[in-house]
């Protein structure tokens, strides 16, 4: 029997996968507490509200959270229509952060989770006593199971090529940053407008700071957009286009790529920074570790994907990927290596456990340093993460995901060194013919 049945789950970060989570898990009868460091319900996805995501709303909602904020007569938006940021935040986010009510806590940043009475060294007792979550404010607050659902969006990984940022990187201050520009404003558009822009990376963020460049470019003068890539060739970096089953998906590379043929981005291969340096107040220089030289950037964005935040772990037995920072049983399924073509399997509670009982990692963390998340992934995984803390373990391993294909047969990591040939016209791929489908239209790898 678990002692601390009566105990709440701490689940951390009041985002997508952290508020799906409360709502399975208060549907099933158990107490949610989720605990956010920003000061609003979904801090992270209102930092990028002005990306329009490639996800439909039909993938974009958890079936339990719709069903709690049915009671209050919530409707549920077009399935079909593709929402901002703003709009996922504004028509059913802070609804369902509202509909729960003051299970969840804001402005509450975890700063460790431990074993009560116990380091992670001690092994006596470790089944039975709870979790205990301490908070900046010095809170400890006593926890059956956690859910860290933290996400990795606050941790973005630098510019420097060897996963340390460049020298000079963090001395650059503003004009080196890791964002996609709301190019809709006018302090943005002067901003960026008719100005030298380096874009370093290789993800659906950079695409899409890419393509609303380009569009920049046409209307003013002047602006140069310069793309870092630090593998030889573009590979499989535009994805699968009309073979991809994410319609908007497919489109935003198609769009990166017509950018690119029409002159309005210059790629540059093979190019690892390593040093940033500034002339005086002026533009900065980027240098490569083979002493190559991009001159007079005035503003860099730095789109080279995100890692997790494992420090105030350190207390709990987890057992990561020495690789993707994953959990180990998960890793396998979702290696960019391997994987980007609709081929992750199903996983759930059995991927996500950890040494430590009653420890989770879900959503985006899970993922560790792999890219392209997707929201309805997150979803599965707290709902068997749920029915696993009920002790419903048939219907925990019961986990039924089909992710939409890319139409790119290969992973990410798999291209870094030499350009791919692989067809990838709908039905001539590995992926087979493209039919409507799932994420940001515009951003992040993951919603």
């Amino acid at each position: 029997m678990d002692v601390n049945v009566e105990l709440p789950v701490v689940v951390v970060g009041a985002g997508p996968v952290g508020l799906a989570a409360a709502a399975e898990l208060a549907e099933r009868g158990m107490e949610p507490l989720v605990l956010e460091a920003g000061a609003a319900p979904a801090a992270s996805v209102r930092q990028w509200g002005h990306v329009r995501l490639f996800s439909p709303w039909g993938w974009l909602t958890d079936p339990a959270a719709e069903r709690l904020l049915a009671r209050s007569g919530w409707t549920a938006p077009d399935s079909d229509a593709y929402p901002t940021g703003a709009e996922w935040v504004a028509d059913y986010l802070a609804p369902l952060a509202a509909a729960l009510g003051n299970r969840v806590r804001t402005g509450v940043r975890v700063v460790g989770v431990t074993r009560r009475g116990r380091d992670r060294v001690v092994e006596a007792g470790r089944d039975s006593e709870p979790l205990i979550v301490r908070t900046d404010g010095g809170e400890r607050i006593t926890a059956r199971a956690v859910i860290d659902a933290s996400g990795t969006w606050t941790t973005a990984n630098p510019l420097g090529g060897d996963g340390l940022p460049a020298s000079g990187e963090l001395q650059a201050g503003r004009r080196v940053r890791a964002a996609i520009p709301d190019l809709s404003d006018a302090g943005e558009r002067a901003r960026y407008g008719g100005r030298h822009v380096v874009v370093a990376g290789s993800g659906h963020s950079a695409l899409t700071a890419l393509a609303g460049l380009a569009a920049l470019a046409r209307e003013v003068p002047g602006t140069r957009i310069s793309w870092v890539l630090r593998r030889s060739g573009f590979g499989q970096v535009f994805g699968g286009g009309d073979a991809d089953q994410l319609p908007a998906r497919g489109a935003l590379g198609v769009r990166a790529s017509e950018a690119v043929e029409v002159g309005l981005v210059e790629p540059v291969f093979g190019f690892r920074t390593e040093r940033v340096e500034q002339v005086a107040d002026g533009p900065v220089v980027l240098i490569s570790d083979e002493g190559h030289k991009i001159d007079d950037v005035d503003e860099v964005l730095v789109l080279t994907g995100f890692r997790p935040e494992l420090g105030w772990l350190s207390e709990v037995r987890t057992e990561l990927d020495p690789t993707l920072q994953a959990p180990a049983r998960l890793a396998p399924l979702i290696d960019p290596n391997v994987h980007s073509c609709g081929t992750v399997y199903p996983h759930g509670a059995a991927e996500l456990t950890h040494p430590e009982p009653g420890f989770y990692l879900a959503g985006m963390k899970s993922y560790g340093r792999a890219p392209t998340f997707l929201a309805r992934t997150g979803y599965e995984q707290v709902r068997s993460i749920a029915d696993a803390l009920t002790g419903d373990h048939e219907a925990a391993a019961r986990v039924e995901l089909v992710l939409n294909e890319t139409g790119v047969c290969g992973g990410a990591g798999l291209f870094d060194a030499t350009d791919s040939t692989v067809e990838t016209e709908s039905g001539s791929g590995c992926c087979g013919p493209a039919v409507p489908g799932e994420e940001p239209a515009g951003g992040a790898s993951s919603s």
